[in-house]
């Protein structure tokens, strides 16, 4: 399975090069009323970067969630009342 991961991983670095070497035309991102212009692989993989901190983020946050829920024991029961 690790030979696998490792097979994809390859693959999807490859891909990220190409990427990177196809895209060298310089490209302007504006909002509001700031701009920056930079290459076209820089802004997609700061977008992807930015996508996988907020993913990782999010999974920890339910997974504490989760967690919270399944291993405390009720502290509001009604039924008790």
């Amino acid at each position: 399975m690790r030979v696998l991961c490792l097979l994809f991983l390859a693959a999807f670095v490859a891909i990220l090069v190409l990427f990177a070497v196809e895209n060298q035309q310089p490209v302007t991102v504006t909002l509001f009323n700031w701009s920056l212009t930079a290459k076209l692989a820089t802004f997609v993989g700061a977008a992807f970067a930015l996508g996988m901190l907020s993913g990782w983020s999010i999974v920890g946050m339910l997974r504490r969630s989760v967690h919270r829920i399944t291993s405390e024991p009720e502290r509001h029961s009604y039924a008790a009342r």
